[in-house]
Order: C-alpha cells, then structure tokens, then sequence
C-alpha cells in the first residue's frame, strides 16, 4: 500500500505540473497579454507601449522562465526603472529592494495578486473556497442519501413499477441542465409575480414576497433555509440522477449474485439480504461516482453560483475570466487540479476498505 500511495503521489506531481504548465501556457498567449496591458494601463495604448509595459512588469521573458518564476523554482523578475528604482516580482511582495532574486512563487506560498479584486489572490481564493465549501457541503448532504436511496430502491426491484418511476425521474434530473432547473426554480418559488410566491401572499400563508430568495449573496454572511434552498437543490437534483443511475445498475447486478440467491434460499429477510450482504458490494461503483462529485461540484457550480450571485469558487472563476485575471485563473487551475487528483486517490483507497477481495498489487 505504501508503495502504491508513492507512485500515486508522484504520478500526481507530474500531472499536476503538465496540466498547470497548459494553463499557464493558455492564459500567457499574446493577445491575452495584450489585453491585460491594456485594462491595466489603458485601452489606447500603441504596439511599442504595450511591449513596454510587459517587459516592465514581468511578461516580457519566455513562456518557460516565467513558468519556474510563478512556480518559485527561478528567481522572481526584476527591473530596474529610471532614478534606480527597483521593481520585481519578489520586491513587489516583500517590499524591499533587498528581495531582488528571490525566489517567491507557488512553492513558497506566494500566489500573486489579483488584478480583478486588488487583494492578494490567496486571500481571495481561501475566502470563496470557504463559501463554495458550505455550498458543496450541504448538496452532498442533499444529493447523496436521496440518489443512493433512489438507486438502491429501483435496482431491489428490477422492472417494477417502482424501478421504471424512480428511472424515469433520475433521467430527467440528469438531462436538465443547472441553468434551465435553476431559472425554473427561480420562477416558480422565487418570483413575486408569477409562480407560487404570489399564491401563497394571497392565502396568507407567507409574510414576505417570495417563499425562497433567489439571490444567495446573504447567505455569505448568514446560511438560512430560505436563501440557499434553491441553489443547493439546483445542484443536488443534476448530480443525483448519475448517482442514482450507477446505484441501480450496480445494485440490479449484485441481487442476481449467486450469493444472495443462496440467502433467499436460507430463509434471510429481504430486509437483511439488501443491507446485509448486497448493499455494500453495491456501493462500490456509487463510491467512485460520488467522489468525483467533489471536483465537478468545485467546478460545475460557477453557472448556479452566478445565477444566483453567489461569490464563491465558481463565481470567482467566472469574474477571473471575464476581467482576464491571469493570477487568479492561474490559482484557481491549481486548486482544481489538486482536488481531482486527491479525490481519485481517496476513491482508489476506497475501494480496498469497501470490497477487501480488491488488492493492491
């Protein structure tokens, strides 16, 4: 197992590094230089100033060199401007000449600043980490029990009423897309004129214009159940369906095992035979599928998250885009990388504990 955990952990390293190197590559091309000169420093610029202002701010070396200094492996760039003043990567952090040199980048926990929010890229990152983190945490509170009881409850029953009813409805959660459930959503529960907020204000069951809000942002600063109902549930109905689907199918195979036939055959409950001895072969497959919901709910949430004006990761990936925040993008491609190849690793691990007939080899 250790030297498993080893190998895994270097083929993560290397992978890590080839996937941030493209979108380092990617959000380094010219024109997207070009452009940053020009939002940062003004839209008329010419050719010779634009070129000037790359050079002077550390975008004017090759695509390599620059690669090591936001790594921290090379020495951050330094210019030296007219009157001697000093100006680089390293100085602009420390903020001292003395730090001319040095190397600060990604190994020594130095992310750059963000050109978007004027705040030291970790800063933001952690504090819209934070808030995608409650968001992601209650959809899996929401989505995994209700698409593994949906799962479980169609496949003990293979071709019943209840296995085509429960199929049905995790197809069609599945093949609606966040944008179209959460405007729905947003129409019919969070709409003071149409929907059935307005049906509710005249039955005077509710006090308010709408029974759920449908801007999240003050959930930034308190989470009740009426402004993060609808972005929560957005999520947890796409996710749930695939979930569902892998338990049903993967359940459906274990109930025609030979060894659950034998247990019928012995007299045990249908009860004990689903939780006792199906349910957790069952969930091997789930297992897998649910932690790869971690990484595409850390980055699948940026359409709700807009939608519902929630700053979090995904909200901020969406603003770091639009406004060309090259830092930002850059940190926020390391964040998703290492959580997919961590949650990979945990569902490798996973695997051992759930069904100990898996070995490592």
């Amino acid at each position: 197992m250790l030297l498993f955990l080893l190998r895994r952990i270097g083929v993560m390293v290397v992978t890590a590094l080839c996937l941030t190197f493209i979108v380092f590559y990617l959000t380094n091309l010219p024109a997207k230089l070009e452009t940053l000169a020009k939002t940062q420093a003004g839209s008329r610029m010419t050719d010779a100033e634009v070129e000037s202002w790359l050079a002077r701010n550390g975008y004017g070396g090759p695509v390599l060199v620059r690669y090591g200094e936001w790594l921290g492996v090379l020495p951050g760039w330094v210019v030296e401007e007219a009157g001697g003043t000093v100006r680089g990567r390293c100085v602009a952090r420390e903020g001292t000449e003395a730090a001319a040199g040095n190397r600060c980048g990604l190994l020594q926990g130095y992310w750059g600043t963000s050109t978007r929010f004027r705040a030291p890229v970790a800063d933001v990152i952690s504090a819209r980490l934070g808030a995608t983190g409650w968001l992601m945490l209650w959809v899996l509170i929401v989505m995994v029990p209700m698409a593994l009881a949906v799962g479980v409850l169609a496949g003990m029953r293979e071709g019943s009423r209840t296995d085509r009813s429960l199929s049905t409805f995790a197809i069609a959660t599945t093949a609606t897309p966040e944008y179209v459930s959460g405007v729905l959503f947003i129409a019919l529960l969070a709409s003071s004129t149409v929907g059935l907020s307005p049906l509710l204000v005249n039955w005077g069951v509710i006090d308010g214009p709408v029974l759920f809000q449908g801007n999240a942002r003050s959930a930034l600063e308190r989470i009740t159940f009426w402004n993060f109902t609808l972005p929560v549930m957005t999520i947890a109905l796409y996710g749930m369906g695939y979930v569902a689907r892998i338990t049903r199918a993967s359940m459906t195979e274990v109930m025609t095992q030979q060894y659950v036939r034998t247990a019928r055959l012995k007299g045990v409950s249908f009860t004990n035979i689903v939780l006792k001895h199906a349910l957790r072969n069952a969930l091997i497959a789930p297992f897998t599928v649910i932690m790869l919901q971690i990484p595409w709910l850390l980055n699948g949430v940026v359409i709700v998250e807009v939608l519902f004006s929630y700053p979090g990761f995904g909200w901020t990936l969406f603003e770091a885009a639009v406004n060309n925040d090259i830092e930002l993008l850059l940190a926020a491609s390391v964040v998703a990388v290492v959580v997919v190849l961590v949650t990979q690793l945990i569902s490798d691990i996973g695997y051992v504990w759930l069904n100990p007939r898996i070995r490592i080899s």
